[in-house]
């Protein structure tokens, strides 16, 4: 008997609730029924019994002010669990106290998914002027220090693959929005061992990050340290932070079982 393809054990009910948590994503706060019904393009029957079942588990509430709907604590539980349980942030923790310890800048952690980077957990500097990322925010990989470290080792082919059709949005004036430029970047990053950020995503800030690897050699993630330009000057980044940044993330590679 032939094997089914997962796709025909779909259910189109829990499908639907999933596609309506999805809806509160970036600064979307917020939304009502008529909203979700648009996005969603159900009956707004439809849109309110799965708020209600949503509702009903902690994964949605209701704003009694606005009447609007929201994600509920079950849903940052379940993120917390799915956070904890990876190797990574268990193993990378420690490090990234370490590194703030010796540099007194921010660090932290970061991977790769669909071509942006997220932030997995930071630990942040006592200075009064410092970087502060937030955990599980999304930012670009081509113009972010943690993602040219870890697509720098991607194929031209998979470059091209994502990229084509995509502008490279420039943030900044430093931003790089050339391909080839990027892809030219890129070898260079791969060959040294890591990244820079000079000012291309945020003006004023700079970062470097180094790659994370485990036991089957493959990079999973990037440990960075960012912090305001003024601190992070070029004579401060190749004597101190750079070794410091590729240390921190060997050892981390170490502890997932990573031998060079």
């Amino acid at each position: 008997m032939a094997k089914k393809e997962k796709s025909e054990y779909l259910i189109q009910s829990v499908s639907h609730a999933l596609d309506l948590l999805e809806q509160f994503h970036d600064e979307v706060d917020e939304l009502g029924v008529t909203e979700l019904s648009k996005r969603l393009q159900l009956h707004k029957n439809n849109v309110f019994r799965l708020l209600a079942t949503l509702e009903s588990r902690g994964y949605i509430e209701q704003n009694k002010v606005t009447e609007n709907y929201r994600l509920g604590l079950k849903t940052l539980e379940l993120g917390q669990t799915f956070v904890k349980q990876m190797g990574l942030l268990r193993q990378s923790r420690p490090v990234l106290e370490e590194v703030v310890r010796e540099c007194n800048e921010t660090s932290y952690v970061a991977i790769l998914k669909d071509f942006n980077i997220i932030y997995l957990d930071v630990v942040e500097t006592d200075l009064t002027v410092r970087v502060v990322p937030r955990v599980g925010s999304r930012l670009p990989s081509y113009c972010t220090a943690a993602g040219k470290v870890q697509i720098a080792h991607l194929s031209d082919e998979e470059i091209d693959e994502y990229f084509p059709a995509r502008e490279l949005k420039p943030l900044t004036i430093n931003t790089i929005t050339d391909r080839e430029e990027l892809k030219k970047q890129l070898k260079q990053v791969a060959e040294q061992g890591y990244a820079i950020d000079d000012e291309e995503l945020d003006v004023g800030v700079r970062c470097v990050s180094a790659p994370i690897r485990d036991y089957t050699r493959r990079i999973v993630g990037a440990l960075s340290i960012s912090g305001p330009a003024m601190r992070l000057s070029t004579e401060r980044l190749d004597k101190e932070l750079i070794p410091l940044a590729i240390k921190a993330a060997d050892e981390i590679s170490a502890k997932l079982g990573f031998h060079k």
